[in-house]
Formats: C-alpha cells, structure tokens, sequence
C-alpha cells in the first residue's frame, strides 16, 4: 500500500524513469511513453496518420482520418444479445421502453467518451493503466473478471450464429452442428409503427401501466447496452492514429474527433435498435400464443409447436423472433432475419477478440500470436454452448443469453469503476483530467447502473426457485461485493475523498505535504 511521505519545505518532487510524484496517495504518475517506446500491441505495427494542413475548426478530412475506432467499438452494441433485448422490449412493452434504450446508448456514449480520452492522453488503454496502478492481486483478479465478461459475450455470438444456421436450413442443421460451425469462421420487414407512439416511448420517460416483467425488461436492456469489454475495446483502438500527446493542441483536437465519431455510430447503432423495437411492438406487442400458433400454422411453419394453445401473452426470444417473423411476413423474413443474427454474430466476435487481445496483453504484459488468442477464446465458448445444444434444445440454448447478461451486468463495475478512477487523476490525465461535474456525474451514472443491473442479477437468481443455489450465489456475493468495494474505496480517494486514505493517516503530517513513490514499470514478457 502506497502512503504520503513528506517532502522537505520548498523540495519539487523528483522524476524518474517517465515516473513523476503523485498527490493522489495509492496512485503512481506514469507520463505517456514516449513514441520510440510505446508498449507492444499486436495490432498497431502501422498508424493511421492525421492531416496536417487543415487549420479549419472543423474538418472531414480529419474526421476521416479519425473514423474507425468508434465504428469497430459501436459493433458491440448490435451483436445478438443486444438484438434480443430488443425484440422482447417490442413484444412485452411495445414502444414504452425506447426511453430506455435512449438512456442506456447516451450513457454508453459518455463511457466510451472517457475510454477514448483515457487511450489519448496517456498513450496506453484501460487495462495498461490497470497493470501500472494496482496492486498484484486486485490487477489478476480485474483481469479475471474481464475475461470472463469477454467470454461470456463471445459465448453469445456462438449461439446467434447456430441459431441463424438452424433457421436457414429449416432445421437441417442442427444446433450443435450450427455451434461447431462458428468455430472455423472468425433487416428489413415492412411495418408502418404509430409515429406518435414511437416518438412518446423514446421521449417520455415513463411506462403506463407497466408490470414486473416489463421493468425487468428495462433493467435488461441496460445491461445488454452498457458491455464491460467495450470499455476496455475503445481506450485500446484509439491508439491506432498517429498522434503527439506532448502536443495538448493535437490531444484535445483528437479528443474532439474521436467523440465525434463515437456520436455518428452509436447514433446509428441506435437506430437499428429502435428499427427491430419498432417492427416486434407494432406487430406483435400484446398478442398470444394462440393467434401466433393460428398464423403459423396458416402459414404452414414447421414451427407451429413452439406457441402453445393458450391466451398467455406472446414470449419471444432470437429463435422464436424468427419464426414468428416468417409466420407473419412470409419465408423470405425469416431468412433475412436469421442472415442478420447470422452477421451480428460474426462481425461482434470481432470486437471480442480484439478486447481479448488487448486485455490480456495490458495485464499480463503477454504476446499471444492473434491465432492463439482466438483458439482459447472460441474454445472455452463453443465447449459449454455445444453441451447445451447436443443434450438440450433450443429453448434451453436460447435461455442460456438470460443467464450471459446477467454475466455480462455483474462485470460492469470492473470496466466502470476504473474508467473513472483513472479519467479523473491528474497525476496521469494532466490538464485533461475529469472536472468537477464529470467525477460528480460520473460516479452518479455508474452508481445507477451498476445499481440497476445487480437488481437484474437478484431478479434473475430469484428465480431459480433453488436453496442450495441461494446458498452459493449468498458466498459468490460476499467475495464479488468485497472487490467491489475495494475498487469503489480507491475511486473515491482518486476522486479526492482523501479521509478514506486510512494507510496514511499515520504518516500526515500536514495537509500541503506531496506524495512520494516511485513505482518500476515491469517489463513485457516474451
């Protein structure tokens, strides 16, 4: 534990090896590494370089040459949870939750906002910092918890995708065959939603008449939206431009163009979501099984089964979306949306196996070949996913997204609360650090989310209806919610709260001393 060490009246703290003094107790300084000796990455060997004749306040030229990273991160925002969560916002809440949806995308933007000046300024991502400021255990135990939440997302992939291959060939590959598949590889129906309820629902944040599932809808979209490995994913891409950090005019420049491209994509992957919303709530909000199961077997679908003869209100998920699609739209609907899922999948595998490498890299400071990295990853996905889809059936491959964002919502603080932390020290942001009104802000919004999807988690437990897993999850909780805190503790002694700096308290001998330490940067491991 790092504490403050009293300086001499008058003495400057000293530097060395790029490590500068810290008046922010736990943390060290680590000056953004000169261009000759950035850290290995795989993927940056080449830069992308800025234009530099354009002395216009805005230029497109720039943005041009800016656009890429924001685009790449927006992919997450799209893959097959996401589109599910979207497709059951339609079908139980029609347009009432799009106000949510809204919410979720604005706060990812911010996120994202912070990850990318994060990658600017300082010439490292998120999990590089993570490796310079925390301790040993607490850095492998962060690492673990983003693996698993890029596991868990590339786990989602993998059942889009099988579900997309069982759907285009009518069932004559199977799901397990569907899941193997995804191994070797690395939207449009014509409904007129009410414009008014459309713009109500986005705007107007409330849910008439709303019930339990429908706030549990609500609470589930956040945790689709908001993804832990994205955070991670954007502080790391934008180090692929050429940029001068010793130059603040060129940071504060690229900070600029940066969020503006995050704007223009989100904005777009925004507008999907509404579109799958809107065509699931204008068509089938509010209908039973017993009208779909009539439609269907109008239709001929070899579905039929799936929606029993009953009035309970109809429930849907990526497989039956599908179905439900071509019993209403006709055949060529069901093809298009399972192509759709189809590449959902496989363009957001991209952006999991990017996080990954990062990840592991910043962490453990190791070179894995892009080969490799993608094998372990793929792997340990396809290995549960294909247990499900040989012994079980599609309900149960499908249901297996409901407990992947519940995964997804309990890693949020691990991307969050270390995204704040560092953004707001100006002991490694320096004049770029978050003011005021951001730290404020800032924590409010990841006290909010991170509240609203541990309610999902204790929502989705509770119905499990099983003591012994009560059991579990209560000893699971204990350790999670402790590194929580833990994390939580050092956010607010980087946001200034220095009375919970309790390792110090011993050795202040005034409030004006500096902070003196020097941490030795570990070298990479081949």
């Amino acid at each position: 534990m790092w504490c403050y060490l009293p300086l001499p009246p008058g003495e400057e703290p000293p530097q060395e090896n790029g490590v500068i003094q810290s008046t922010q107790g736990l943390y060290s300084s680590t000056s953004p590494p000169a261009s000759d000796d950035e850290p290995f990455s795989t993927y940056f060997e080449e830069k992308v370089p800025i234009p530099e004749d354009v002395t216009q306040v805005f230029s497109f030229r720039k943005l041009w040459a800016f656009t890429g990273p924001g685009f790449l991160m927006s992919i997450a925002y799209l893959d097959p949870g996401n589109i599910e969560s979207d497709l059951q916002s339609g079908a139980k809440a029609g347009f009432k939750l799009l106000w949510v949806l809204l919410g979720a995308t604005i706060i990812g933007l911010l996120l994202q906002r912070l990850a990318a000046r994060l990658g600017v300024v300082t010439g490292m991502h998120l999990a590089e910092v993570c490796n310079r400021q925390y301790p040993t255990v607490p850095r492998i135990l962060l690492w673990l918890m983003v693996e698993l939440a890029i596991i868990g997302s590339d786990m989602q992939e993998v059942i889009g995708c099988a579900i997309a291959f069982n759907l285009l060939s009518m069932g004559r590959i199977p799901l397990w065959g569907g899941v193997l598949i995804t191994i070797i590889d690395t939207f449009y129906v014509m409904v007129r939603p009410d414009q008014g309820e459309l713009l109500k629902g986005m705007f107007l944040p409330y849910c008439e008449n709303c019930d339990s599932a429908q706030m549990e809808q609500a609470v589930g979209i956040v945790g689709a939206v908001i993804m832990p490995h994205n955070i991670y994913l954007h502080s790391a891409l934008v180090k692929s431009r050429q940029i001068d950090r010793g130059n603040k005019k060129e940071v504060k420049e690229a900070n600029k163009y940066y969020f503006i491209e995050s704007t223009i994509a989100l904005f777009i992957s925004f507008l999907i979501n509404v579109f799958v919303v809107a065509v699931f709530a204008e068509a089938f909000y509010d209908k039973t099984n017993i009208e779909v199961n009539a439609k269907c077997n109008a239709s001929g679908s070899p579905h039929t089964d799936l929606f029993p003869l009953d009035n309970s209100t109809l429930q849907v998920d990526i497989f039956k979306g599908g179905v439900v699609l071509g019993c209403f739209f006709g055949p060529a609907a069901l093809y298009i949306w399972a192509i759709g899922i189809l590449a959902a999948g496989q363009s957001s595998t991209m952006t999991g196996t990017y996080s990954g490498q990062f990840v592991m890299e910043g962490f453990l400071n190791l070179r894995w070949s892009r080969f490799a990295r993608v094998l372990l990853t793929r792997s340990i996905a396809i290995f549960p996913t294909l247990l499900v889809a040989i012994f079980q059936d599609v309900q149960h491959l499908t249901g297996m997204n409901d407990f992947l964002n519940v995964l997804q919502s309990m890693q949020l603080p691990f991307a969050l609360i270390p995204i704040l932390t560092f953004t707001s020290l100006t002991s490694i942001m320096d004049d770029f650090a978050n003011g005021l009104v951001w730290k404020i802000g800032g924590g409010v919004v990841i006290l909010v989310v991170c509240a609203i999807n541990m309610y999902f988690v204790v929502v989705y437990v509770t119905s499990l209806n099983s003591v012994a897993l009560y059991v579990l999850v209560a000893l699971l909780c204990i350790a999670y919610l402790s590194f929580v805190c833990y994390l939580a503790w050092q956010c607010l002694i980087a946001l200034g709260v220095s009375c919970l700096d309790v390792s110090c308290l011993g050795n202040r001998v005034s409030n004006n001393r500096h902070a003196v330490f020097i941490e030795e940067q570990p070298a990479y491991d081949t």
